[in-house]
């Protein structure tokens, strides 16, 4: 949409988006004409939770924590608790006076109250002293008669859901309901320590003290919850210190116990010393064990020496022997040694013998040299020698059996001994991790109960809140917001319209335009025909209506000249998918023309030419109050003259739906009346029922040269219009124009520019300007 349609949809309902709103806010001002004066007053607490003094030397300043305490906070001043306390105060304070007062409640205010209380309200208000002298408080009661009379309400409200005091605070009464209550605003101020707490009512006694009973209860609630947890705390962490206080001196008794039964002085030292002794013994036992067969062993080898004598005895007669038969065999030797003379049997006998002596010799040397075997040792020991060793390794075996004797005895108390140490070791081990574990956990403990105690009296110091501000008594009420609240009223309206009317205008599926037109009907325009509507004399319809015809002939004319220009007569099929469009209108003023011109022309219509003169009168002053066009028709206007008027009979037939009409092929084929016609035609205009409710000669329409569609411009296209006009587009050759009719003045614009109209110059420039046409009047 560009800024000059908006500002032409601006002003066409330029009435209703000025009266409406100004409507609604007369209304306002009318409502609001004897307003409620509202009073206000405020007070700031300081917190000191982002920057206030702690115990804790190393605290850092945390953004989260900071937000969170002061979330807690305000959601504290907003409780159900807070507000119940703070309005049966308030009304402990206002049953206890005598009378009105304006620093605590306005007249007004304490005589509704009078006439609301029950009589039994009053046996709940303690009075036992005398009032006036209230130990320097300067208020008109006591402070014990006070609480001691809250605490009764109090006791009164938990009764029972039907009693006085609760209904009147889940009721609606302006001062001591919850909702009333509820108003006092509590919101921090920017990133400061301080939290400003506002309120507004129309009794200025009641707001102020309402704020500094609030002042008075946030401190000490939220004083109590965090004191309250913080003792808490502590007193967990002193229970717990005791338990394991307790439970890790039972531990140390088994410890002990367990050493007196097991003669346990140091057990790590005196194990240490058993595993060493031990090792000890098992070492000297195993040498001990290995000199003994080494001992006996020696004493066994020396046995063994000493049983080869007998031996020895038989080696040395085997010697003699030998040697007297070496020597018999060399004197035999020598003997035939002389007597040989080369004899071979002699020298065979002596070779023999000298084989033999040499044998007998290696015999002798081998027992000589068993012999000195026998003799000595293996180490060349004479044997004589190895006796004494003998002895001595025999003595020594004895010893070494009798110590691995009584080491063996050693050993096996040591055992014993090793034995009950082994899980005692384990048990002790046990005990004294447990030991380990509960000091720890004491530790831990003790540890917790400092930090809880710093952060005890570190909470002690930061719910310490402050009333910096006092609440003030408002002296003046709240300037009123009436006239921003009509103005408000007036611009809202005006807004809700205008979107409203821009919402319609952009869902508005209808026709609209030749434009929009064409798009949806994918067929060429042939041209419009604007609404015809009563006006005075703001524009000339008959001038509109002469030009835009020009324009439908010039394209009617066009579109047939691409035919054959010999062919005689034109075949033209008027039709529209429903029953209302202007077909009928369109179709006389289009013959009208053309009779105009000196064309002979056949108008074949399914019923007579009279025109249905509609009226629409209801509801046009209504229309005229909002600034709206008069939606009568002018049937004053030349256009919609019936066409009997300047049609003859000889040019206009009627013709009869038959049976056979849909599969007509040629419009002589209708049933109508051929006498007193003239031979020849130019033109035949044949005006269809309506499409979508009678079968129509498809066969017709596509011999005809041209078909045309005519539809208002204020209807939907449907479904059921779409598919028609498609099936009819596959029967016609390309020869299907449309002609939107009923289209707002304003549309036609796009074919005759800017219509004539009387305007002021600086009406003229503005639009130049919303145009951009700065220089449009400028000669070239």
């Amino acid at each position: 949409m560009k800024l000059i349609d908006f500002i032409k949809l601006v002003l066409k309902h330029k009435v209703i988006l000025t009266v409406v709103p100004i409507f609604f806010g007369l209304l306002a001002v009318v409502l609001t004409n004897n307003p409620t004066r509202k009073y206000y007053s405020q007070t700031t607490l300081y917190t000191g939770i982002a920057s206030g003094s702690s115990i804790d030397m190393n605290k850092k300043f945390n953004y989260l924590a900071t937000n969170n305490a002061f979330d807690n906070l305000i959601n504290i001043i907003k409780s159900r608790d807070t507000q119940e306390e703070v309005a049966i105060r308030l009304l402990a304070q206002h049953i206890m006076l005598d009378g009105p007062n304006k620093t605590y409640i306005s007249k007004k205010a304490y005589e509704e109250l009078q006439e609301l209380l029950p009589k039994e309200i009053h046996e709940y208000v303690v009075s036992t002293k005398e009032k006036g002298k209230t130990e320097g408080s300067g208020k008109p009661w006591n402070k014990s008669d006070y609480e001691a009379t809250f605490t009764n309400l109090m006791k009164l409200k938990v009764k029972n859901n039907s009693n006085f005091v609760y209904s009147l605070l889940n009721f609606d009464n302006p001062y001591y309901s919850l909702e009333a209550i509820a108003k006092v605003k509590a919101e921090r101020m920017s990133t400061s320590d301080l939290v400003k707490l506002s309120y507004e009512t129309d009794d200025p006694g009641i707001c102020q003290q309402t704020l500094e009973i609030y002042n008075s209860v946030c401190i000490k609630k939220y004083k109590d919850i965090k004191e309250n947890g913080s003792d808490a705390v502590v007193k967990y962490f002193e229970e717990q210190l005791q338990l394991s206080e307790k439970k890790l001196r039972n531990i140390e008794q088994r410890l002990l116990k367990f050493n007196q039964d097991n003669d346990i002085i140091n057990y790590y030292e005196q194990s240490k010393a058993i595993a060493i002794v031990k090792e000890d013994m098992e070492l000297a036992y195993k040498n001990g064990v290995a000199e003994l067969e080494g001992s006996k062993a020696s004493a066994k080898r020396l046995e063994d020496k000493l049983r080869i004598q007998e031996q020895i005895q038989q080696k040395n007669q085997k010697i003699i022997d030998g040697k007297k038969q070496l020597g018999q065999l060399n004197y035999e030797i020598g003997l035939f040694e002389t007597k040989s003379n080369k004899d071979a049997k002699l020298l065979n006998k002596i070779k023999e013998l000298k084989e033999h002596a040499k044998n007998l010799d290696l015999e002798v040397k081998k027992n000589v040299q068993e012999l000195y075997t026998f003799q000595n040792t293996t180490e060349g020991v004479p044997i004589k020698k190895v006796l004494p060793d003998w002895i001595d390794k025999s003595i020594e075996a004895e010893d070494l059996e009798a110590k691995l004797a009584v080491m063996n005895k050693q050993t096996r108390e040591i055992e014993k001994q090793f034995a009950t140490y082994a899980p005692a070791g384990a048990n002790l081990k046990r005990i004294e991790r447990q030991i380990e574990v509960a000091e720890q956990g004491y530790l831990e403990i003790l540890h917790g109960l400092n930090l809880a105690k710093l952060r005890y009296q570190d909470t002690q110091l930061s719910t310490n809140l402050k009333a910096v501000d006092p609440p003030f008594y408002p002296l003046k009420p709240i300037p009123s917001k009436r006239k921003i609240v009509v103005v408000a009223i007036v611009f809202v309206i005006g807004m809700i319209l205008l979107v409203v009317i821009l919402f319609m205008q952009f869902f508005d599926n209808t026709l609209k335009n030749e434009q929009i037109a064409s798009e949806k009907l994918n067929i060429s325009s042939m041209g419009m025909i604007p609404k015809i509507f009563r006006q005075k004399n703001q524009f000339d319809f008959g001038n509109i209506q002469e030009r835009l015809m020009d324009f439908i002939m010039h394209n009617f004319n066009q579109t047939l000249s691409e035919l054959d220009r010999e062919k005689r007569p034109k075949i033209i099929i008027i039709f529209s998918t429903k029953g209302n469009e202007g077909k009928t209108t369109i179709m006389a003023n289009m013959v009208h023309r053309l009779k105009r011109s000196g064309k002979r022309v056949l108008v074949l219509n399914h019923s007579n030419l009279k025109l249905n003169q509609v009226h629409s009168s209801q509801n046009a002053w209504l229309y005229k109050f909002f600034g709206y066009k008069d939606p009568r028709v002018d049937h004053s206007q030349v256009f919609l003259e019936n066409v009997p008027e300047y049609l003859d009979e000889q040019c206009h037939r009627v013709f009869k739906r038959d049976s056979q009409y849909q599969d007509i092929t040629n419009y002589q084929e209708l049933d109508f009346d051929h006498s007193d016609l003239e031979s020849s035609f130019d033109y035949v205009f044949v005006e269809l029922p309506n499409v979508l409710e009678t079968h129509y000669p498809i066969e017709l329409i596509s011999n005809s040269d041209l078909a045309l569609l005519v539809c208002r411009s204020n209807r939907l296209w449907s479904a059921a219009d779409k598919n028609i006009l498609n099936n009819i587009k596959e029967n016609v050759q390309g020869n299907l124009r449309f002609i939107i009719n009923g289209v707002e003045i304003e549309e036609v614009e796009a074919l005759l520019g800017e219509l004539p109209k009387k305007r002021s110059n600086t009406r003229r420039k503005l639009k130049n300007i919303v145009r951009f046409q700065f220089y449009s009047h400028n000669h070239i």
